[in-house]
């Protein structure tokens, strides 16, 4: 009876025991499956050891507001680590804020000087307007500590466009990037047809020489956006004149419209040297390469009739696609974020007037 007593004892010892690893088992059971059942990381899942820069941008450029959804430069752009946002309650911990010059100068925006400044934040002075149409800078000596603009001397450097190295396989001529219908000489689009302008002299001596179809507002001509490329393209030429000539002041003129529109662009802006920096020479017709615009006119009617010659301004298509700036309201804060080893540090434009004049 005392064995049967003692073995039974021990079931109840065991059992007891059992029971305890049981409800261990239960407590810890979430924790367990939340283990080896983790949920896919998202973008906010940032490790610790990592740090991100925070680039603010106080306001869109003309207004045109954009919907920054994520992690905007990763996904987009392929950059990582870096936040982008156009919430102004981020200002004290933003590392970069972007402030674009033509709101600042028409009293749109002002700068936000009442607020407490962060010690290590830097604020970046934004504008793809040439000098002349940039207004009084002098109000803001020693309150950037960097530039946004289309010289490639500015901090961060934002042109218009680029060509890129690109390899269009064998089998390809020249000729297939050439459009084929070509039925007017040369065209120009303009929306700022102002007496003043070099452009309206130059176009003025032009029109009495060859035929040159514009279009735009400011000749009550307005050609819808879909319309402009296809227009571009039946044309030999076109006039890619900017409004005021300064150093590397080369537009969508001629990367939007001429490029990416199929006719060889006639340029009046910077010296040939200049654009020479940025595109191959053979690939572009530049004013100041003729002693008179009569001459220029007579070159463009024969070389429109040379159908050999006309294709060598094509030849770079073969090595090269045409990058155009659609993307630069948000690419370029992002590509901030890429140049943080590259910037010199500590930095202030104490005369932001000089320098962009110069």
């Amino acid at each position: 009876m005392a064995d049967l007593c003692c073995h039974r004892w021990t079931i109840l010892a065991v059992l007891l025991v059992c029971l305890t690893l049981f409800g261990s088992l239960l407590v810890q059971w979430p924790s367990m499956l939340n283990t080896f059942q983790r949920p896919k990381s998202t973008e906010s899942d940032i490790p610790g050891n990592i740090t991100n820069t925070t680039v603010l941008v106080w306001y869109w450029a003309f207004g045109f507001s954009q919907r920054l959804h994520g992690n905007v430069c990763k996904d987009r752009y392929g950059i990582p680590n870096c936040i982008l946002s156009d919430d102004r309650s981020l200002f004290p911990q933003a590392d970069f804020v972007i402030f674009h010059n033509r709101e600042l100068i028409n009293g749109q925006q002002r700068l936000p000087l009442h607020l407490p400044r962060p010690h290590k934040q830097r604020w970046v002075w934004f504008s793809m307007e040439s000098p002349a149409h940039n207004g009084n800078l002098k109000p803001f000596a020693g309150q950037f500590n960097y530039t946004m603009f289309y010289r490639r001397d500015a901090d961060f450097f934002t042109p218009y466009g680029w060509l890129e190295p690109h390899n269009v396989g064998t089998g390809m001529t020249v000729d297939d990037f050439i459009p084929k219908e070509k039925s007017s000489l040369a065209c120009w689009v303009v929306s700022n047809f102002a007496a003043h302008h070099k452009r309206t002299e130059v176009y003025n001596k032009l029109k009495k020489v060859i035929p040159v179809d514009v279009y735009g507002g400011a000749v009550h001509r307005r050609l819808p956006s879909q319309d402009l490329l296809p227009t571009i393209s039946h044309c030999y030429f076109y006039l890619s004149f900017e409004n005021s000539i300064f150093q590397d002041y080369i537009t969508e003129k001629l990367w939007d419209n001429a490029f990416s529109g199929g006719a060889v662009p006639v340029v009046l802006g910077p010296p040939r040297k200049n654009y020479e920096a940025m595109i191959p020479k053979d690939s572009f017709i530049h004013v100041d390469d003729f002693s008179s615009i009569e001459e220029l006119g007579e070159f463009l009617k024969k070389l429109a009739g040379d159908k050999e010659r006309y294709a060598t301004y094509f030849k770079w298509k073969l090595n090269y696609t045409v990058m155009t700036s659609s993307n630069w309201l948000v690419k370029p804060p992002c590509q901030i974020c890429t140049k943080l080893t590259t910037l010199q540090t500590p930095k202030v434009y104490w005369d932001l007037q000089s320098w962009e004049w110069k």
